[in-house]
């Protein structure tokens, strides 16, 4: 990597995760930088990559992939994620640029201040993905216009400024700096309460039924296929902004049972009206 700024063509990345996140932006990456290496515990999906090109080089030994990094990119469920933060001072001795792209901001970055000097991180969040979380799922267009979060630690070095921008530049993803509680409020809201919608539809949905499941049940429920695995650790890192989404939620629900208890139709199409208008609005 040139010493007078970051280069993306001349750096080493490393990816840790080689799901559907760290597999598209590998996809993305590849052809962009020195040399793409990938780190993973699962040999298929080692295997995969490498038999695809995704990669350059993908193992699953922290000190064959780790040992060049000039840049690390943790693309990994939160749990891991905060447990490779305090795993990686162990590998990586040198000058580092790190990155993160979990799904809750506050508890990463929290532990990414526990670094020792010779990292240079931020927060990372793209706001976009599938149910399928595998690397067969990957894709170079995944991140393309989509909002890229980003959580600074403190002020934000020249260095790492500019590969955030060369990085965003070859991905077409669109940086949204932010506060790392207002993020994990916001996507408590706009990701984690729509999945536990799924998951509670789901719930409560008699088997008998699946014969008259048409479309609007099928895009009502379709985030409940995302790994629990993976969005536990989400729920646990960002459980007292999801409580009050869902105390709002309640809220909204008894508005509309009150509504129709009390056959309030004026009332009733005014609720409807308001959310539709609402929500043209939040997706235009």
């Amino acid at each position: 990597m040139d010493e007078t700024g970051f280069s993306l063509k001349d750096a080493n990345v490393s990816i840790i995760g080689l799901g559907l996140m760290g597999g598209s932006l590998a996809m993305s990456l590849k052809g962009h930088c020195r040399k793409l290496s990938a780190l993973d515990i699962h040999a298929a999906t080692l295997e995969f990559a490498c038999s695809k090109k995704i990669v350059d080089y993908a193992d699953s030994d922290p000190v064959k992939v780790l040992s060049d990094a000039d840049l690390i990119i943790l693309a990994c469920p939160v749990p891991a994620i905060i447990n490779w933060l305090e795993r990686l001072p162990k590998f990586v001795k040198h000058a580092c640029l790190l990155i993160d792209l979990g799904s809750t901001k506050r508890t990463i970055i929290e532990a990414m201040k526990t670094l020792p000097g010779n990292f240079d991180a931020v927060g990372g969040h793209p706001i976009c993905g599938k149910e399928n979380l595998s690397i067969q799922q990957a894709e170079p267009a995944l991140f393309k216009d989509a909002p890229f979060g980003l959580v600074a630690l403190s002020e934000i070095s020249e260095n790492l400024r500019e590969a955030l921008r060369q990085i965003m530049e070859v991905i077409g993803a669109n940086p949204v700096w932010i506060d790392a509680d207002a993020h994990d409020q916001i996507l408590a809201m706009t990701s984690h309460l729509p999945f536990l919608l799924s998951t509670a539809l789901s719930l409560i949905t008699d088997e008998k039924m699946a014969v008259f499941v048409g479309p609007g049940y099928r895009s009502a429920t379709r985030l409940v296929e995302t790994p629990a695995s993976m969005m536990l650790g989400v729920l646990e890192s960002n459980r007292d902004h999801i409580t009050e989404a869902l105390r709002r939620l309640r809220e909204a629900l008894t508005e509309i049972e009150n509504a129709l208890l009390e056959n309030e139709t004026t009332k009733l199409m005014k609720l409807l009206e308001t959310a539709q208008s609402r929500h043209q609005k939040l997706i235009q």
